[in-house]
């Protein structure tokens, strides 16, 4: 039997590094992750977009995203597609770039509405494991760590004050142009996290081995170089 040769071994290895980033809302994970990718020259996979896209297909088809059995009957009618250009995620929904619509008001809490239909989340469970396969990932959301990747390598579980989020996530709305007051941020927020953490499958929780990582007084950037510090030391 032919010997397999350790450093190899080592090296296919690093060819495909996962590293999972989760968090609730607001504690920065999609700006993190963005950066940390291009740091390390990884694929940034956003996860959310994914269920996104099913929200953009709900809407799409005039169901309603509380509608548990019409949700579940149109996933085995749906197509996604990621793919990746210039550093870029792109999102394809029956073969049409929906990119650009993910971020609407709509989508978003549409989206937060079917992302706790258990058949929703088994659906995507191998559309985002396959591109975990095209090779080194920084993975974003709320479950890389204990159901998507749980054998990553490296794991982080971003938490904030919740103050400091709900203004986060309220200068982004505004730069975005949306309207909308900070008292309604916080109780969007507080609705969201609800369910992210009391939702019977796969709810929001840090997987047991992740490195738990404030971010209420640290810059992105400050996060990310405690990321590369500790994945610098596990390679």
């Amino acid at each position: 039997m032919r010997a397999v040769c350790p450093v190899r071994r080592f090296e296919i290895e690093r060819d495909r590094v996962i590293i999972a980033i989760d968090g609730p809302a607001g504690v920065g994970k999609s700006t993190v992750a963005k950066l940390l990718a291009a740091r390390l020259g990884y694929l940034y996979l956003d996860t959310g977009a994914l269920y996104r896209a099913i929200a953009w297909k709900t809407l799409q088809s005039r169901i309603r995203p509380t509608d548990h059995d019409q949700v579940t009957a149109l996933l085995p009618i749906t197509s996604i597609h990621m793919q990746f250009r210039h550093g870029a995620m792109q999102v394809l929904v029956d073969g049409i770039d929906i990119s650009g619509e993910l971020r609407t008001p709509e989508v978003t809490a549409a989206a937060s509405v079917v992302s706790a239909i258990p058949a929703v989340r088994e659906w995507l469970l191998p559309i985002q494991r396959q591109i975990g396969q095209r090779g080194s990932v920084v993975a974003e959301g709320r479950d890389m760590g204990t159901k998507v990747f749980p054998a990553a390598p490296f794991k982080f579980f971003l938490e904030a004050d919740a103050d400091v989020r709900v203004a986060r996530r309220h200068r982004e709305l505004v730069a975005a142009g949306r309207d909308g007051t900070v008292e309604t941020t916080s109780r969007d927020l507080s609705d969201r996290d609800r369910r992210d953490r009391t939702r019977l499958v796969d709810p929001l929780v840090p997987a047991g081995d992740a490195r738990l990582i404030d971010t209420s007084a640290l810059s992105p950037d400050q996060v990310v170089e405690q990321m590369i510090a500790a994945v610098s030391i596990g390679l």
